[in-house]
């Protein structure tokens, strides 16, 4: 995107994290004590994942704003990798979060304990359509700005969602089954773990794939080709790389051109073919340009990167 549209994404991006974590500071309070109040661990259970909502959204927002910095000496690319990086930070968070609550429920597994008051239901159902209505709005803004990190948030928000549904199922059956059901609410606590690992991995995959500069989804070559052959004198394109950095996207790409054309044209051509793609994909941040003489092929992949090294 346009470096001046650059601010404006990532600050819708923590403006909607700012959001998710005053409304988890709530939640933390009323699901811990009605946990607590109404002998429910899968409630406790469902406060705690909500805290680590807290501290990952921290990340991300400090994440978000790293990645809007603009380039600098020592970061001639920018800052966009911070993006990505906060992503898996709750990604990990995840995790921890779910090992932590399955050994516990675990625990509570094997020692008896009261059956979950009933007015807990009231409260996880209001959980489970506040997370849903946070994990719909923050994944909209994730798309639009195409914030790993952003993404990563409303994913937490749905597992934050998930987790009290699973625990409204457990409790549910508990206080119909009556005595002997007690552990049934310990084991929603424990199948919710497992719905928060799958999350993690969920968010974690494509904001790994971001910072190993992995080809971004989408028909690359087939957008650039048809942009680059809107200029006079370009008849296709040999060989192109894509890597996303935060919000922005950077392009290397062989340009075919006629062999008899002067230096001075091909420069001319690769400047037109840059300017007609960053005004055709505004997302992209900068494009380097190499002309080939047409009907010379470049090396495939495999022989570029094998041309390389050293041996």
């Amino acid at each position: 995107m346009e470096q001046s549209s650059k601010p404006h994404q990532a600050e819708r991006g923590q403006k909607t994290t700012l959001i998710g974590i005053g409304v988890n500071i709530g939640l933390v309070l009323i699901k811990g004590t009605a946990g607590f109040l109404g002998n429910s661990y899968a409630l406790i259970a469902d406060a705690m994942e909500s805290a680590t909502d807290i501290v990952t959204s921290i990340f991300v927002w400090v994440g978000l704003r790293t990645a809007a910095r603009a380039p600098d000496q020592n970061h001639p690319f920018g800052h966009g990798k911070a993006e990505p990086m906060a992503a898996i930070v709750v990604a990990l968070a995840l995790v921890g979060a779910a090992i932590l609550i399955a050994v516990q429920s675990i625990e509570n597994i094997r020692v008896p304990h009261k059956i979950p008051a009933p007015f807990t239901l009231a409260v996880l159902a209001g959980v489970v359509i506040i997370k849903e209505i946070l994990f719909r709005r923050i994944s909209k803004v994730g798309a639009e700005v195409e914030s790993s990190a952003v993404k990563a948030d409303a994913w937490h928000h749905r597992s934050d969602a998930i987790t009290s549904l699973t625990a409204f199922v457990g409790i549910s059956i508990a206080l119909i089954g009556g005595p002997g059901y007690e552990s049934a609410d310990d084991w929603a606590a424990l199948l919710a773990s497992v719905f928060i690992v799958y999350n993690a991995y969920h968010i974690f995959r494509p904001s790994f794939g971001e910072i190993m500069d992995e080809t971004p989804a989408g028909d690359w070559q087939g957008e650039l080709t048809a942009i680059a052959l809107t200029v006079p004198q370009v008849q296709g394109i040999d060989k192109f790389r894509v890597r996303k950095t935060g919000f922005e996207y950077f392009i290397d790409l062989h340009v075919k051109v006629p062999g008899e054309l002067s230096v001075t044209q091909g420069h001319a051509i690769a400047h037109a073919v840059k300017s007609a793609i960053l005004h055709a994909k505004p997302a992209v941040y900068d494009v380097l340009i190499h002309i080939e003489p047409a009907g010379i092929s470049g090396p495939q992949p495999n022989e570029y990167n094998l041309s390389r090294r050293k041996f």
